[in-house]
């Protein structure tokens, strides 16, 4: 007697069947043997997973697998009682066949579980896993399945239905899930290859992520029975919509490409575009995203970095000369001057001794000699203001103690003449 047969008003003739109390004493048993099993094995689990050092990937499949202990043991014994009981012609169709049905969704559903966190997604699983498994009960699973065959459109000389649709539709699920876990894992790899410059491993890593997608895309749609060849037109004539109404968004990603490529800007390089100073943090397909000193993040188009002209202070060489220009009195030594600058450089911690800071005479101007001290970082992602600003307040203490005058503009009038009533007005 199948479970959509019962007479589920006739409760107390159905629990006096013989056949329902034997398969529910076998259930009973099965659950108590399940609890028992998982009560002994669980410990011995996590204690290899304890002691073990492994990768994140293998370290997952462990607690994954703790996970899925009492879902196996309550279920490879539900598969072994129904082949015990239809091997000696016992009806298993009341609460056997059922109960294995929901604990083969409960398995499958709490192994898929541990690998997808999102909420909507597990509850979209449980549906699909349980639904299956209450249709398959009630013995409405066939039934429905051939319904949904029915259930038909044609597309050019293919007849799709809606069942093919939803096998194509979870194939897809599936295959991006696996593109997911595969796009993660390159990524950790490439990321791992020591003679990969960062605008490559970028690159790399957008290229497989492409093409996992492109991939998953390309087998769903061969499983509904769609051919792909029909598609040619008309991804043609998207390409030349896009190539039209999405110029600028194309552009971008072109130049995003090129500066993959020829890795003229990579993460980490230190640039400055039409007044924005600031270090590149990470480069997407579209945008380039900079942070100021100041903490705001600028989002650069790509096309910009092309077409623009751009100041890329660690493209070939992270070190940069900065400038500072100090003039002295005409009664102060100059060579002392150039001395104690050379001592306020040195004095700072970020300024490189090889090569070593020059302080030069670059004129005598009007009201000062000018003195220019030029000096070397190598760290211009920290700021270079900041740095001039120590060097200089260290040449104002040293200026100070050694009587070394900073003088400012001055300016003599010479009066050759003046008209006697002003005169007379003075004397008065």
């Amino acid at each position: 007697m199948k479970l959509s047969e019962i007479n589920w008003g006739n409760w107390e003739g159905f629990w006096e069947d013989p056949s329902f109390q034997l398969q529910a004493g076998i259930l009973t048993c099965l659950i108590v043997l399940a609890f028992i099993l998982t009560k002994l094995t669980k410990p011995l689990f996590l204690s290899f997973a304890a002691n073990s050092e492994k990768s994140e990937f293998k370290k997952l499949i462990w607690t994954n697998s703790i996970r899925m202990i009492a879902p196996f043991y309550l279920l490879t014994s539900c598969l072994i009682a129904l082949a015990l009981v239809e091997r000696f012609s016992i009806s298993s169709q009341e609460l056997i066949r059922p109960f294995t049905s929901v604990a083969g969704a409960w398995a499958t559903y709490r192994m898929i579980s541990g690998f997808i966190k999102s909420r909507a997604w597990l509850r979209l699983i449980a549906v699909l896993a349980f639904g299956l498994a209450a249709l398959n009960s009630f013995g409405l699973l066939q039934t429905t399945l051939d319904l949904l065959r029915l259930l038909a459109f044609n597309v050019g000389d293919r007849r799709i239905s809606v069942l093919d649709i939803l096998n194509g539709g979870i194939i897809l699920l599936i295959l991006l899930w696996i593109s997911s876990l595969l796009g993660s894992s390159g990524e950790r790899k490439i990321k791992k290859l020591p003679h990969i410059p960062p605008s490559l491993q970028v690159l790399l890593t957008k290229i497989l992520r492409v093409l996992l997608v492109f991939v998953s895309f390309a087998v769903a749609l061969s499983t509904i029975g769609l051919d792909l060849s029909s598609f040619a037109i008309l991804g043609g004539a998207i390409g030349v919509g896009i190539g039209f109404g999405l110029q600028k968004v194309v552009s971008n990603l072109v130049s995003g490409l090129i500066l993959l490529l020829d890795r003229s800007i990579k993460p980490g390089d230190v640039i400055e575009i039409e007044g924005t100073y600031g270090w590149i943090n990470s480069l997407r397909a579209r945008y380039a995203s900079v942070i100021t000193r100041d903490g705001k993040e600028h989002l650069i188009p790509n096309e910009d970095l092309i077409t623009n002209r751009v100041i890329n202070w660690s493209f070939s060489d992270r070190n940069v000369r900065v400038r500072v220009p100090i003039g002295i009195s005409y009664d102060a030594d100059p060579r002392k001057g150039i001395e104690l600058c050379l001592q306020a450089a040195k004095s700072c911690s970020r300024v490189l001794q090889d090569p070593q800071p020059k302080c030069l005479i670059i004129g005598f101007g009007d009201n000062s000699i000018d003195l220019e001290l030029r000096f070397w970082i190598d760290d211009p992602s920290n700021g270079v203001g900041n740095v001039r600003s120590e060097v200089m307040l260290s040449i104002w203490d040293l200026f100070k103690k050694e009587g070394i005058e900073i003088p400012y503009p001055q300016r003599d009038v010479h009066i050759s003449s003046i008209p006697e009533n002003i005169l007379s007005q003075i004397n008065k």
